[in-house]
């Protein structure tokens, strides 16, 4: 996996769920806040996002909108439109697609709106950059946009096999967005922070090492090295993009890939400890409960009777 798949995998808590959100003007759709992270598509016609604060945008065709921490938002056809709630029809256990229908006798258009169910507890570095509500536009980001038109294509009507077409390009839908927002902040003339770390050939290089070997005894020399830079100016620009120093962010990750072990697993803990680069149960113990507070003991009776 890549650092930025990683990213999201260790942070999943659930499936993603969506509504196929079909309008005729005039309409105006309010979404509550809720937990997980919002988006919304819009895959025909035309709408208005509407922020809680700030001057309402114009979508087209393709635009999509991510809302990190799934804050209240509004779409409309129009800023003037009054609002309703945002409530799709009731869902049968194991549904992954809803449907809203708002009847009007103007311009039709067709949207997927929904939310993406992701730990906030211990959060990705990478994903706690992301700003607030962040709009990708369809011109820039060609992959999102041939994403959202298959999208369009399979909610324009029932296709034989939608209920695993759609969810799966979902999943896909939030890798691409990030990776937008990646492509987009790494344009500009000093990209900082985990966009300008993921695209920097020395730091990207780095990081990926990282991910795909984590119990390896590594050392800030080893990386500089195969970085291609000396072990001072490798620290540094590691630690400028990434916020953390190199050995600080690999213990982070070890203990966020074992407390996920803990959580989908029934692993010994010697077995955990090994996997994460530990030689010895006790060390693995001590260094979990550091970062987490708790015992890994305890900590998986927690979650797996939450």
């Amino acid at each position: 996996m890549d650092v930025l798949t990683d990213a999201l995998t260790a942070m999943r808590t659930g499936q993603a769920r969506s509504a196929r959100t079909e309008v005729r003007a005039p309409w105006g759709l309010r979404f509550a806040a809720v937990g997980g992270t919002t988006f919304h598509v819009l895959l025909r016609g035309q709408c208005w996002l509407l922020p809680p604060d700030g001057e309402p945008v114009p979508m087209t065709v393709g635009d999509v909108t991510l809302v990190r921490h799934g804050n209240s938002v509004a779409l409309a056809d129009d800023p003037a439109t009054p609002l309703r709630d945002f409530r799709p029809a009731a869902w049968r256990p194991g549904q992954t697609i809803g449907r809203v229908d708002v009847e009007g006798p103007g311009e039709r258009s067709l949207l997927i709106c929904g939310a993406y169910q992701l730990g906030r507890a211990r959060p990705h570095p990478l994903l706690a950059q992301l700003p607030d509500l962040l709009l990708l536009r369809a011109e820039e980001t060609p992959g999102l946009a041939a994403t959202v038109a298959l999208l369009g294509q399979e909610l324009e009507q029932a296709h034989p096999g939608q209920d695993g077409v759609v969810p799966a390009l979902v999943d896909a839908l939030l890798l691409l967005i990030l990776r937008g927002w990646i492509e987009r902040s790494s344009r500009a003339d000093t990209a900082l922070g985990w966009p300008g770390a993921l695209t920097d050939p020395a730091i990207g290089t780095a990081l990926t090492d990282l991910h795909d070997d984590p119990a390896r005894t590594w050392t800030v020399a080893e990386l500089g090295d195969r970085a291609g830079l000396s072990r001072s100016a490798f620290a540094q620009r590691f630690t400028a993009l990434v916020g953390e120093p190199p050995l600080t962010y690999l213990t982070w990750w070890r203990m966020t890939i074992a407390g996920r072990l803990l959580r989908e697993s029934d692993a010994p803990l010697s077995t955990v400890a090994q996997r994460v680069g530990y030689a010895s149960e006790f060390a693995f113990a001590k260094a979990f409960k550091r970062e987490f507070g708790i015992a890994p003991g305890r900590y998986r009776r927690d979650e797996k009777a939450a």
